[in-house]
């Protein structure tokens, strides 16, 4: 495993699903670290993120990685029969800390989210906080309304989303045909209408846009450079809408990574991003 660490596989169950938990080491050396839980973009796989867990403990930070629903090791897997979105992710957010709690029991917590991930860590706090989460790191994360792509990228970007929703709307399934993976079509409407209309769809009668900004859990942001699906500006859009919570709003360059970056590959050049965790979770208030 090219020296990173070995991490030990757990699952939660929650509602007829099985979530997949990968649980790292404990980092060398340090006493009560600060745990941050991980939630993956779209489509990919939890144990794509071990060189960010590796950069993560080197930092000080105990790292857990989950797998979205339908992702990785995490069942169902996405069919016809699915018709779960954004909701469920949410409550996921909840029983995957549930399940945690012996190890985060007087311990600073953080979630953090890559891209739907980090929506689904977003909408769990607005939807169902119950304290336990110190802060919340969003990475390459955003909301993507087509009017927030700069130049004529926006007018592509609407009939794009537009066309997969409809997809699979007809099929009952998305079948990840050039993006995402394989998803479950609730998660693919409730994605389209946010590139549709720059807002969170209605949860379980909520109105999220609403809850969201009653968020009052401290927000790390970083934008990632030529992110081909969140590009900085659909980032600076989810943050106006943390209106009650204190945002720190960052960026991660290309000249600072020395390497080329985007939605994905930043996970290979971590350790900058990783050290900004580490200051962030050094500024929260200790349990």
């Amino acid at each position: 495993m090219n020296g990173e660490p070995e991490y030990r596989q757990e699952f939660v169950d929650v509602d007829g699903a099985r979530i997949g938990v990968q649980r790292y080491p404990e980092p060398e050396g340090v006493t009560g670290a600060p745990v941050v839980v991980i939630w993956p973009a779209m489509g990919v796989r939890a144990r794509y993120y071990r060189p960010f867990a590796a950069a993560l403990r080197a930092a000080g930070l105990a790292v857990v990685v989950a797998d979205l629903r339908g992702t990785g090791a995490s069942t169902p897997r996405p069919g016809r029969a699915c018709r779960y979105g954004y909701a469920e992710l949410a409550t996921d957010v909840g029983a995957v800390l549930d399940a945690l709690k012996p190890t985060l029991d007087g311990r600073t917590t953080l979630l953090l989210g890559h891209s739907l991930g980090g929506q689904a860590a977003l909408l769990h706090l607005a939807l169902h906080d119950t304290g336990r989460v110190d802060g919340l790191a969003l990475v390459a994360v955003g909301i993507p309304y087509w009017r927030h792509y700069p130049g004529v990228r926006g007018w592509a970007v609407l009939p794009y989303t537009q066309g997969i929703a409809a997809v699979a709307a007809a099929l009952r399934v998305w079948p990840g045909w050039g993006f995402g993976g394989r998803q479950a079509r609730g998660v693919i409407r409730d994605w389209a209408h946010t590139a549709r209309t720059g807002r969170f769809p209605r949860l379980d009668g909520v109105d999220t846009e609403a809850a969201v900004a009653g968020v009052r859990t401290p927000v790390l942001a970083v934008s990632v450079d030529d992110d081909q699906y969140t590009p900085h500006p659909t980032m600076d859009a989810l943050c106006a809408k943390l209106t009650a919570a204190p945002v720190t709003r960052d960026r991660y360059t290309v000249d600072e990574a020395g390497t080329p970056l985007d939605h994905f590959t930043w996970v290979r050049a971590a350790g900058p991003v990783a050290a900004r965790v580490a200051a962030f979770a050094a500024t929260l208030p200790k349990r």
